[in-house]
């Protein structure tokens, strides 16, 4: 979906231009639909008309047929227009929703981090689907009303051409009109609708994250008073565009009534001096009625218009974001060998003035084990995102002999591996999702990604096995059990490099300690970098950077840095005691005081 701020709703129809043959074959379908509404009206008005002149039958024959017609086709044509037009409509849905997703894909995760949950579900799902009216509410109506209104006002014309020149100015004002003034009056409501509702589900997503904490410190009626706030705003939105339909379907009755009116006044002197047989006073009377009836439908499909235009400008935002990292034209390929990555005066940033990483320099070889240390906000997270290719980077990164830059992004991720402290778990089964890791995975891959991951016993206690469901967000698992199930989505994919990043944050102290021994056994043979500020468990590593407002601090095995001094001897000093404390405390007799050292 290309974007356009100026025009948001034009960017929508050419997203879906796939699709416009279809569409017009539609709106040939619903303008014969109408035409023949119409011209039912006017034929069964003529044959009334005649019929109680009490003429031969024969006269009637052809008037009653085109009746019996008229009433088919009309039903029948618009069968064939719904089916067509929503047949077409949902496959130009179908193609607009993969463009957004695409683009949201090459933006995450970093170029979306000014977007909530709530609001990008919106923007995927309220928005999109918003699109669906464009085709069947605002186009396939207004290309209706004109073509009817045009054969109507050509055949009032021959007719008699006063009323044909009145019913066409009074068509020009139902069709331009009356719906510029429904959308003079709704823009204001309508601009506001689509954020309004956007703040009001990213408002109810928040709350059921963070339903516990809610429920804990007893804030659920000031949280409730604030969602209610914003769906009374919904509503008074929702209440000012009742206004502008309901200002519209009344300025359409009384032009329905004015063309009527005008028919009569005009007809009736032409029957009187002979201009026109009585048979057609009825038909010069009818036919407005039923031409307005088509074109009463337009003052929804302007509300339509200016509702789609909120969601569509909304859309545009999106698309119109520069994508935090580009692929290159003529990207580079990676070889299939690990050999290891150099990392020469690198210098990353989120935001333009503000380095994250400066003049980071670090060697990871092929099968070695290096743990980046340090305390929050060191940069830690941000060097996980440029291996990844999520952030762009000065000086040189390079995977394999190959600097990131000049790699395809995909390319890249699939010889790096990423696990982070709140792997995402969808709501299927366990087996769906470690087999995101590599869709093609066989059943013996999986049952040994399992295995690794020791997930085995946890599974043959379900009922249902691997096939058990893990409800939304993994709400149905433990945080540790949640964690091993993106482990063995890892292990499935078979990165040859693999990024822990914080992967036993947010879990309990034993919990971690089990999660870090089992990642220490299934990934003995990959090249592991893991990110962490816990200090526990990166004896072992055979190097260990500390990093510290962005910048290397110190280096070295864990013995090294213990006798060096400084904050890791000290952190890791206070997290072994507390271990030792804790493993302590179950131990003691209650009631009784521990001696002082």
């Amino acid at each position: 979906m290309a974007a356009d701020l100026t025009h948001p709703v034009r960017s929508l129809w050419d997203a879906m231009s796939r699709q416009r043959r279809e569409l017009g074959v539609a709106g040939v379908m619903g303008a014969i639909a109408s035409g023949s509404a119409v011209a039912l009206l006017g034929v069964s008005a003529w044959l009334i008309a005649t019929a109680a002149q009490m003429p031969p039958v024969l006269t009637l024959t052809v008037a009653a047929v085109l009746v019996r017609t008229m009433a088919l086709s009309r039903a029948l044509f618009r069968y064939v227009e719904r089916l067509v037009g929503h047949d077409a409509a949902f496959r130009g849905l179908t193609q607009l929703r993969v463009s957004v997703y695409q683009r949201l894909e090459q933006l995450a995760p970093t170029g979306l981090r000014a977007f909530g949950r709530g609001d990008l579900l919106a923007r995927l799902v309220a928005d999109v689907d918003a699109a669906l009216d464009l085709p069947l509410r605002v186009v396939l109506p207004w290309v209706q009303a004109v073509l009817v209104a045009g054969a109507t006002v050509a055949f009032l014309a021959w007719l008699l051409p006063s009323v044909g020149l009145v019913i066409a100015v009074l068509s020009i004002v139902a069709v331009a009109l009356v719906p510029w003034l429904v959308s003079l009056t709704s823009r204001v409501a309508e601009a506001r609708m689509a954020p309004a509702r956007a703040e009001l589900t990213a408002m109810v997503v928040r709350a059921f994250d963070a339903t516990p904490e809610i429920a804990a410190f007893g804030t659920a009626p000031s949280v409730a008073a604030q969602v209610s706030s914003l769906d009374d705003r919904v509503t008074r939105l929702n209440g000012r565009e009742s206004f502008s339909l309901g200002l519209g379907g009344g300025i359409g009755t009384v032009v329905q009534g004015c063309a009527v009116t005008a028919a009569l006044v005009l007809a009736v002197p032409a029957v009187l001096d002979g201009r026109i047989e009585p048979v057609w006073l009825a038909v010069a009377a009818l036919l407005p009625l039923a031409l307005f009836d088509v074109l009463g439908t337009l003052p929804s499909s302007a509300l339509a218009y200016q509702r789609i235009r909120g969601s569509a400008l909304r859309l545009a935002e999106v698309a119109d974001l520069p994508l935090p990292v580009t692929d290159p034209r003529h990207p580079l390929a990676l070889p299939h060998a690990f050999t290891g990555v150099e990392i020469r005066g690198m210098r990353a940033r989120w935001v333009p003035d503000t380095l994250a990483l400066d003049d980071i320099d670090l060697s990871v070889a092929p099968g070695s084990r290096i743990a980046v240390v340090g305390p929050s906000g060191a940069g830690k997270s941000t060097l996980a995102a440029v291996l990844m290719g999520f952030l762009p980077y000065e000086g040189s990164v390079a995977v394999s002999g190959v600097e990131i830059r000049e790699a395809d992004g995909d390319d890249l991720r699939r010889h790096v591996g990423l696990l982070t402290q709140q792997a995402h778990i969808f709501d299927t089964t366990i087996a769906d999702n470690i087999r995101i890791g590599d869709p093609d995975a066989s059943d013996e891959s999986i049952e040994l990604a399992v295995a690794d991951a020791q997930l085995s016993s946890w599974i043959a206690r379900l009922p249902r096995g691997i096939d058990a469901p893990v409800g939304g967000f993994g709400l149905s698992v433990s945080g540790g059990e949640r964690q091993r199930i993106a482990l063995a989505r890892l292990l499935v994919a078979r990165r040859s490099f693999v990024i822990l990043d914080e992967p036993t944050e947010h879990l309990d102290g034993a919990t971690a300690d089990a999660l870090s021994r089992t990642m220490n056994a299934a990934l003995s043979d990959a090249t592991v970098l893991l990110i962490t500020h816990r200090l526990l468990g990166v004896e072992d590593f055979d190097l260990i950077v500390q990093l510290g407002k962005g910048r290397v601090v110190a280096r070295g095995t864990h013995d090294e840095l213990m006798r060096r001094g400084g904050w890791y001897a000290e952190q890791w000093t206070v997290e072994a005691e507390r271990q030792d404390m804790s493993r302590l405390l179950p131990e003691l007799p209650i009631g009784r005081a521990v001696p002082a050292p």
